[in-house]
């Protein structure tokens, strides 16, 4: 069984001053995915590691370099899953977490519960001794420059949208060498929202699905159009279908874009390693490491590939 780790870094119409930094970020981050798995990580190990990464780089919208609501704060989104176990925790609303998807995990592994939001998901923080940063050390200057010019909500959304340019998430997808599949997906959410406006990222077959029995999926585009047609469990209904990884992310987004015009991308794996990275926006920084190859794109129909032994893996 072939181990195989695919990242995003959202799907939105990234500008050329972004693109470079954005492609080296998800292929730093699948590399450090899949050296996880490598040294004999699970799936769920090897995601969670790979969303760290891209948490830490602030070129992302999520941890540092997320995305400010309208009263100037930070309320993160983060979920993961267990395809073995069926498993997930998710974390919405939390403020100033650095890595929401660690605190998504611990949310999994030490309570009953499957969500935890606000006010709830930091006191859990706490207490597991998990530290809130201050919010001037994880916004970057991108977005604060960003966040000024667009403070009125109604406008700077729908100018955004419009042209396909403000859907921005990270996320990953892997199978391991055990044949087991888990995904995890962050963010940073939609600038100037309302306070307490929760996206499709931490929703369980919205944001993300994983399932040993068809494979893992992590979105990424328009969080209310996302939530409005399950898309990361309408990719996984196309997979049970029989479709190919590929042919299922393409139909379940089109039919997201026909149903409700909303655009975005997903990236998939299935327990057998095939996949794919599929978006309808402008671009989306992808990359995917796949036995000793290490392949990565940002613009439509556009995949390189360069030998992982470049990057000592």
């Amino acid at each position: 069984m072939s181990a195989v780790i695919v990242v995003h870094g959202g799907a939105w119409a990234i500008p050329d001053e972004l693109a470079s930094a954005s492609v080296s970020g998800v292929k730093t981050a699948a590399c450090e995915g899949f050296s996880v798995m490598k040294k004999g990580g699970s799936a769920l190990d090897s995601v969670e590691a790979a969303v760290r990464s891209l948490e830490d780089n602030n070129v992302f919208n999520a941890g540092h370099g997320a995305v400010l609501n309208s009263e100037g704060e930070l309320e993160l989104d983060a979920i993961i899953m267990d395809g073995k176990t069926l498993g997930s925790g998710a974390v919405s609303s939390v403020k100033n977490i650095a890595n929401p998807v660690s605190l998504a995990r611990a949310v999994m592994e030490k309570t009953n519960h499957m969500i935890l939001t606000s006010r709830g998901a930091n006191l859990f923080a706490d207490s597991i001794d998990v530290s809130t940063v201050p919010t001037e050390k994880l916004v970057s200057e991108f977005e604060r420059t960003e966040w000024e010019k667009h403070k009125n909500y109604i406008t700077g959304v729908k100018e955004d949208f419009n042209a396909k340019w403000a859907h921005d998430t990270v996320g990953a997808v892997a199978v391991d060498f055990a044949g087991n599949v888990a995904c995890a997906t962050s963010t940073g959410g939609i600038r100037n929202k309302m306070v307490g406006r929760v996206g499709d990222s931490p929703i369980i077959g919205c944001g993300g699905y994983a399932d040993n029995f068809s494979g893992a999926v992590s979105c990424t585009g328009h969080g209310e159009s996302i939530l409005k047609v399950t898309l990361a469990r309408l990719i996984i209904s196309y997979m049970e279908q029989g479709k190919a990884v590929a042919e299922a992310s393409e139909l379940a987004l089109q039919y997201m874009g026909d149903r409700v015009h909303g655009a975005g991308g997903a990236i998939v794996v299935s327990p057998s390693g095939q996949w794919a990275a599929t978006f309808t926006t402008d671009r989306m920084a992808w990359a995917a490491v796949e036995n000793d190859t290490l392949w990565c794109g940002l613009n439509p129909q556009e995949k390189f590939e360069t030998p992982l032994n470049e990057w000592n893996i």
